[in-house]
């Protein structure tokens, strides 16, 4: 397991800023939407729940995740209909990128999208969903007994881990992961967070500063776009690199 790109790592450890804790509410509120349209259990509904867990994990306040939830189950009637979409493309210096978005308008949404690639040097359309996989992704509290908690994940059944430094990071097949989940809070240890992400097979490795400062700008003007919920890429700069910026 090549584990997950540099631009996940970036994200995590830059957190959420309060300046944008609105806009990320509302991202996170439209992707319960679409979920909540499969079913408003989440027991029931899996995609929901993940949803939700993510919400929580930015201190998003309950009475917005019921609004959401009502909003995508139809039981709201004014709520505008919103949909998934998925595009895909290559950032500067050759990084493969996805970007997954929940908008009201696709002609919009697409058309910005494909500004963003040519303004700032991307190549928008080319196909890299084959550089990707589906994997699921636990986020692990790092005990302090490392033993019992590495004999925990592999009696779990997931299918590789990496310590991060921070976290414990374990990686599953998509249908296993709340499975995984479930056995690990079973075994005493504290999940940070948990989602199905798409995981790079193999990195685009850049070694120029500035090659992967224009990257890095790239993947955070995606990020910032209203209708972006999730950006993945195949992007890996070493952590010199990394500390410099």
């Amino acid at each position: 397991m090549s584990g997950h790109s540099k631009w996940s790592t970036i994200k995590r450890k830059k957190g959420v800023k309060d300046a944008k804790r609105g806009t990320v509410f509302s991202k996170l509120a439209r992707v319960i939407e679409v979920a909540a349209k499969n079913g408003v259990d989440p027991d029931m509904n899996f995609k929901l729940k993940l949803a939700i867990s993510k919400a929580k994990e930015a201190n998003m306040p309950n009475s917005n995740i019921d609004n959401a939830i009502q909003k995508g189950s139809g039981v709201n009637k004014s709520a505008v209909s919103i949909e998934e979409v998925s595009y895909e493309g290559l950032a500067p210096g050759n990084v493969g990128v996805i970007v997954q978005a929940v908008t009201d308008n696709k002609n919009r949404t697409v058309s910005e999208i494909r500004h963003i690639f040519s303004k700032h040097g991307g190549s928008f359309g080319t196909s890299v969903n084959w550089q990707f996989e589906n994997t699921g992704i636990l986020q692990i509290i790092k005990p302090n007994n490392l033993d019992e908690a590495e004999l925990a994940i592999i009696d779990s059944g997931a299918t590789d881990f990496e310590d991060t430094g921070d976290l414990l990071e374990v990686y599953t097949n998509p249908k296993d992961l709340d499975k995984v989940k479930t056995s690990l809070e079973t075994a005493g240890l504290s999940i940070k967070s948990a989602a199905l992400e798409l995981v790079p097979k193999n990195k685009t490795t850049i070694r120029d500063k500035s090659a992967a400062k224009k990257a890095i700008n790239f993947l955070e003007i995606l990020e910032d776009h209203d209708d972006v919920s999730e950006v993945y890429s195949t992007l890996d700069v070493s952590d010199e690199i990394l500390s410099s910026l």
